[in-house]
C-alpha cells in the first residue's frame, strides 16, 4: 500500500503535465487578449461618436473579456493613415474604407447591416425642367463632401464614367447645406441619400424631387485586422450580435440595424468602379 501511494505521488505530476499539453493549447485559442482597439470612421461630431461607440465598446469588454478602447479620429484623413498604418484591431468604417483597409493590411469585413443598403441620390428644385442627368452637362452641382460614399463618390463616379458627365463639383460640407443650396437654386442639381432627404423638414422635400439614383452597395461594415485570432474575431462578432439584440437602440445610432455577419466578397463589386480618382480632401464621412 505505501508503495502504490508513492507511486501514485510520482506521476501526478507527469499525469498533470500530459493533461496540460493536450487540453491546454485549445484553451489559449479562445483566451481573450488583454487589449484591443476599435477605430470608428469620424461620421459625426466626436461627442456623438463617444456616446454612440463607448457604451458598445464597454459591452464588448465585458462580453469578451479583452479591454476595448475607443479611438475617435478628429478627421477623415487621420483615421485613414491609422487604418492604413493596421494601428485598430476592429474597426467601422464606410465600404470603400473596407477595400482601402484590406489593399494595406488585409483588414476583412466580419459584420453590417441586413436591413439597409446604401445609395446616392441626386436632387433638383421641383420647378427645374431637368429630368434626365444628361441634361446636367457642364452644371454646377453641390456635394456634401469628396469622399462621402453614396453622395459624393459614387455619384461622382456614375455621372462621369456611366454617363460621360463633365460637372462642376461645389462642396458645401452638409447633406441639409446640399438640400438647401438645390431648393434655393443656387446649383442645377445636388447629391444626398434617401435617409437624410427624408429628414429634413417638409418645406425643404418639397421643393426637390429625385432624378436620379446610383447602384446599391452594402453599408459601412465593422472590419477585423487579419492578425486578430480566427477563434476570438468569432468571439467578438458573436458578442456584437447579442448587444445588437439586446441593446437595438445603440446600434440603431449608428446607424446599423438588424446586423448580420459579412465577408469581403459582399463589397469587391466597388472595386470595378475606380472611386480612387474620385477621393479628396480630409472631410468626414457623411454617407
Amino acid at each position: 500500500m505505501l508503495y502504490s501511494a508513492q507511486k501514485f505521488r510520482n506521476i501526478l505530476p507527469l499525469t498533470i503535465l500530459i493533461f496540460l499539453t493536450i487540453f491546454g493549447s485549445s484553451t489559449t485559442l479562445a483566451d481573450s487578449p488583454k487589449e484591443c482597439s476599435l477605430g470608428v470612421v469620424p461620421q459625426f461630431e466626436q461627442r456623438r461618436l463617444h456616446s454612440i461607440w463607448q457604451p458598445i465598446a464597454d459591452l464588448l469588454t465585458q462580453k469578451t473579456g479583452c479591454q476595448f478602447t475607443y479611438y475617435g479620429n478628429k478627421d477623415i484623413k487621420e483615421f485613414e493613415q491609422d487604418f492604413q498604418a493596421g494601428k485598430f484591431d476592429f474597426a467601422y468604417m464606410n465600404p470603400y474604407h473596407s477595400i482601402m483597409a484590406n489593399d494595406a493590411q488585409g483588414y476583412f469585413p466580419i459584420l453590417r447591416s441586413s436591413s439597409r443598403k446604401l445609395k446616392g441620390i441626386l436632387v433638383v428644385h421641383k420647378d427645374s425642367k431637368i429630368n434626365d442627368v444628361t441634361e446636367l452637362d457642364g452644371q454646377t452641382l453641390a456635394f456634401p463632401s469628396p469622399n462621402a460614399l453614396g453622395a459624393s463618390l459614387l455619384m461622382r463616379a456614375e455621372l462621369a464614367k456611366k454617363h460621360n458627365l463633365k460637372i462642376h463639383p461645389l462642396y458645401v460640407k452638409t447633406h441639409s447645406s446640399v438640400y438647401l443650396h438645390v431648393g434655393k437654386k443656387l446649383v442645377a442639381a445636388g447629391g444626398g441619400v434617401a435617409r437624410t432627404l427624408d429628414g429634413q423638414e417638409d418645406f425643404i422635400k418639397d421643393s426637390l424631387k429625385v432624378i436620379y439614383e446610383t447602384m446599391p452597395v452594402n453599408s459601412h461594415p465593422v472590419v477585423a485586422h487579419p492578425r486578430v485570432e480566427q477563434a476570438f474575431m468569432n468571439k467578438v462578432q458573436q458578442a456584437l450580435l447579442e448587444i445588437a439584440q439586446d441593446h437595438p437602440n445603440l446600434f440603431a445610432d449608428i446607424p446599423m440595424k438588424a446586423p448580420v455577419k459579412s465577408s469581403l466578397s459582399e463589397y469587391e463589386d466597388l472595386r470595378k468602379l475606380g472611386l480612387q480618382e474620385f477621393l479628396g480632401g480630409t472631410d468626414a464621412d457623411k454617407f
